[in-house]
């Protein structure tokens, strides 16, 4: 059966899998993605995971798929991840192509990737228009109108992560104010919940806090609704805007749950008001932490619909 080395890489874990044409992981390996090494330690974790994927399940393969976090020259795929600062100007794709010689090598943004397979085996199969969106280390997304792909001008379509839901808001790495990311991403969430007294001087995650926001903590909820908050009103001017059926949200911080949705639901009510806007579904993403994966294959299994750069 033809198989896809899909790669996802990210501010938070490395996963590398592989993938059959009808979207079914078949072979699995992944680890944290290591803070503090340079641009050529990080490759070498990544060549050994995929290596291990491939040792572990010989076959043959049709092309190697990969979401990156961003940003990045594409389709030439020379990343500077915001949250991977090994690696800056990195040349990830010609590196992929050196390592797998003759075979299709696509790379696109991991918020992408993740919408891909979303609407490839997830939450919107079977419609033409749907956002797909990460919530984690930061917020991105992919955008996927009349069943195609929307790369925009410079590769960059549907990154919902920076559109700004607050003018006085936060700054961001970007350079702006007030972004969804700036707001919503989870290390930020926890920043602000310790300057409000949350777990002070502590080391501790978004996972952390959505557990003290499940047990009641009054810091840890206000979070919580904060980003939904932030959530609902970027998707609510989305939605207005590009008509969409489907908002399917992946990524760690959207494990939380009602506690995320239920803010995210008040406010995208609150600021859809349009009949067409307020048909759209908002659901978790039905792949769950494998959406990316999954949507890093479609590059290679389904071009007609996912692909738009070099081939």
């Amino acid at each position: 059966m033809s198989q896809v080395l899909a790669l996802d890489i990210g501010g938070t874990k490395l996963a590398a899998a592989l993938v059959d044409q009808e979207g079914r992981i078949t072979g699995y390996q992944r680890t944290e993605t290591p803070p503090d090494l340079d641009g050529e330690a990080i490759w070498r974790v990544l060549e050994a995971l995929a290596e291990k994927v491939l040792a572990d399940q010989p076959t043959e393969l049709i092309g190697v798929g990969c979401g990156c976090g961003g940003p990045m020259t594409w389709p030439a795929a020379e990343v500077s991840p915001l949250n991977i600062p090994g690696w800056r100007g990195f040349p990830l794709r010609a590196r992929l192509q050196e390592r797998h010689p003759g075979l299709p090598v696509r790379v696109h943004n991991d918020a992408i990737c993740m919408a891909l397979g979303e609407h490839w085996r997830g939450a919107g199969r079977g419609t033409a228009n749907m956002l797909g969106m990460v919530v984690s280390t930061g917020v991105g997304g992919g955008l996927v109108l009349g069943g195609r792909l929307i790369d925009g001008a410079s590769g960059n379509g549907g990154h919902i992560g920076h559109v700004v839901v607050d003018p006085d808001g936060p700054p961001c790495k970007c350079g702006g104010r007030g972004c969804l990311e700036a707001i919503a991403r989870g290390p930020g969430l926890v920043e602000w919940a310790q300057a409000e007294g949350w777990r002070p001087e502590t080391t501790v995650s978004g996972v952390d806090l959505a557990d003290d926001a499940r047990r009641g903590h009054p810091v840890a909820l206000a979070a919580m609704r904060r980003a939904g908050h932030a959530l609902g009103v970027a998707i609510a001017s989305t939605v207005n805007l590009l008509d969409l059926e489907v908002v399917s949200i992946g990524g760690g911080l959207s494990q939380a749950g009602p506690l995320l949705f239920d803010p995210l639901h008040e406010a995208f009510d609150r600021h859809a008001r349009m009949a067409y806007a307020r048909q759209v579904r908002i659901v978790p993403a039905a792949l769950g932490q494998t959406a990316g994966l999954v949507g890093a294959a479609a590059l290679i299994h389904e071009p007609e619909h996912y692909w738009g750069g070099e081939p």
